[in-house]
């Protein structure tokens, strides 16, 4: 049997692999794997997995005034009114006003579809928040909804700024808020991993859908900038700036 490849069947082969498609597999790995240990977690019929106890036992012993309020203002930035409503309304008016309309519908529909992943997966498992807790929630501890907030926050603007130190401050943001919920006895710890996933996959899912228009958009914006710089080199030094010379 002849191996040849056809003229077409190179020229695929030689052809780069969709980076799309990479971006698919892991939001589908992600939110997987928080669906399988919510799953896994639920098998337990209530039993507290160990590292959860003992995670939570550490914060609850060492529990102090400064921290708690810092903890308390993450809980209030994280859900609620200005969680939910005025946070993600005003870097969505941001963005509009900005004239970024991909990086607008990219930050509505991460947001969005995160908050409704997590509602469905609390739902579906029904997990109970840990006893000593300093604050009230709703329904569900598993996954923690203001920490798949925070991370779905942070990959979002880290794709539309693209900047190291924003994606630093995203992850830091994310751990934080992590801890936070832990702190407050709001989560247990794999509670807090499970939202994680889920607000990384969902980002990296909706990337993968406006990865092209949003790669447009940015090169445009440079592109824009180069033309701006280069006109104003070109103003600087023009013969019309020059001194004429006396007849």
């Amino acid at each position: 049997m002849s191996t040849e490849l056809t003229p077409e069947g190179a020229e695929r082969r030689g052809r780069p692999r969709d980076p799309r498609i990479l971006l698919f597999i892991a939001a589908v790995a992600l939110v997987g794997t928080s669906a399988g240990v919510g799953a896994l977690i639920a098998s337990r019929r209530g039993a507290v997995p160990e590292i959860d106890a003992e995670w939570m036992n550490e914060l609850a012993e060492n529990r102090e005034a400064a921290f708690t309020g810092v903890a308390l203002v993450f809980d209030w930035i994280g859900a609620g009114i200005v969680g939910a409503v005025v946070i993600p309304l005003a870097v969505l008016a941001v963005f509009l006003v900005l004239r970024r309309w991909w990086a607008a519908l990219f930050w509505a529909v991460a947001v969005s579809l995160s908050a409704g992943t997590v509602e469905v997966i609390k739902q579906l498992y029904g997990r109970a928040r840990p006893a000593d807790i300093l604050v009230v929630s709703d329904y569900g501890s598993f996954p923690s909804g203001h920490t798949a907030n925070a991370a779905t926050t942070a990959v979002v603007v880290a794709v539309v700024l693209w900047r190291w130190w924003v994606t630093a401050l995203g992850v830091l943001y994310t751990l934080a808020m992590a801890l936070s919920r832990t702190y407050l006895g709001a989560h247990w710890l794999t509670d807090t991993l499970g939202g994680i996933l889920v607000g990384v996959g969902v980002s990296l899912l909706v990337w993968g859908v406006l990865a092209a228009p949003l790669e447009q958009q940015r090169h445009d914006r440079h592109e824009r900038r180069r033309r701006r710089d280069a006109e104003a080199a070109l103003g600087t030094g023009s013969p019309s700036s020059e001194t004429p010379t006396a007849r």
